[in-house]
């Protein structure tokens, strides 16, 4: 039995392009299991309509409270009743062979729970960009070398890659999963999924664009704007603490995803150790000495031991930075 767990809120704009896609696919849904987080437009007229139309069940639910993104993915996936459970967002589409494509993936491979894949990027107009969203998480082919080689849990500790609209996972790997974490904000549903199913090495990837991934102002979630490089000169003239915040951020945000994982029982505790060498290495870099002089020594033991690499491919741009700035 094959579930899609559609989450919704004030979707009335996109959500018509997103089902007709559900409806069309070369192999049929059996449910639609739609949660909505408190929605004031025309959503709920849409899903009606939809209902009425198709074979498949269509079960709607209205949060009595709005429950975040993060809570109402929960709620939504533990009311699927299939086997098999596609999450969905409401403003993509879905390319016709994405179930069947995925479906097909899990049945040949029992050993894994989850699989996502890459997506095209559309605009609000649904007009192609001709980027993916491999290519703005920076999922290159190495990285996905190093994933298939069994570092996939390393890779997440750096940061996104698996992206929720593009997941399709198995309804029984969710009792090990939940509650999802919410005091970490930077583990969403999507994050948490992808992260915990990695250290058990149960999540892998199709190398093909399933999903028309939708960028737009009015998201939920998703990848924003990217930040602008700092100029040579602002770094040398911005103050220390600017500087110094976002790297003691990414320290903090390791030693909370550390202290969460190593009590949980079905994660390896081997597997945490680059995590936690993660937050040594940030913590050490948002505490070097105010003097230039002082930081010297303690950046190229960093930078000797490869601990730099955590921060860059490019490793001796932030171990300058840090003796420079």
């Amino acid at each position: 039995m094959i579930s899609v767990a559609l989450c919704t809120y004030n979707g009335e704009k996109y959500l018509p392009e997103q089902l007709e896609s559900i409806k069309r696919q070369s192999v049929p849904v059996d449910e639609l299991v739609v949660c909505d987080d408190g929605s004031t437009d025309g959503t709920f007229d849409i899903l009606h309509k939809l209902a009425r139309e198709v074979a498949f069940s269509v079960r709607i639910f209205k949060n009595k409270s709005n429950l975040g993104s993060t809570k109402n993915f929960e709620k939504c996936l533990s009311l699927c009743q299939g086997d098999l459970i596609f999450c969905c967002d409401q403003d993509d589409a879905w390319r016709s062979d994405k179930v069947e494509k995925q479906a097909a993936y899990l049945r040949d491979h029992p050993d894994i729970d989850a699989v996502f894949s890459n997506a095209l990027v559309m605009d609000d107009d649904t007009k192609p960009t001709g980027s993916t969203i491999w290519q703005e998480v920076q999922f290159t082919a190495g990285q996905q070398r190093r994933w298939q080689a069994g570092q996939a849990h390393e890779i997440l500790f750096g940061g996104f890659v698996v992206t929720g609209a593009t997941l399709a996972l198995r309804r029984s790997c969710l009792e090990r999963l939940m509650p999802f974490p919410t005091h970490i904000p930077r583990l969403i549903h999507d994050a948490w999924i992808a992260l915990a199913l990695s250290l058990e090495s149960k999540i892998d990837f199709i190398a093909e664009p399933l999903v028309s991934y939708r960028m737009h102002a009015s998201q939920q979630v998703g990848f924003g704007g990217k930040a602008e490089p700092v100029r040579m000169k602002d770094r040398m003239n911005r103050d220390r603490a600017e500087k110094l915040a976002p790297i003691q951020e990414k320290a903090d945000n390791a030693h909370e995803i550390y202290a969460y994982l190593r009590d949980l029982p079905f994660v390896p505790r081997e597997k945490l150790i680059k995590l936690f060498l993660r937050h040594k290495h940030f913590q050490r870099r948002a505490t070097l000495p105010q003097n230039r002089l002082l930081r010297a020594a303690p950046v190229i033991k960093e930078a000797l031991a490869g601990r730099y690499k955590f921060s860059s491919k490019d490793w001796w741009l932030p171990a300058l930075g840090d003796i420079l700035e």
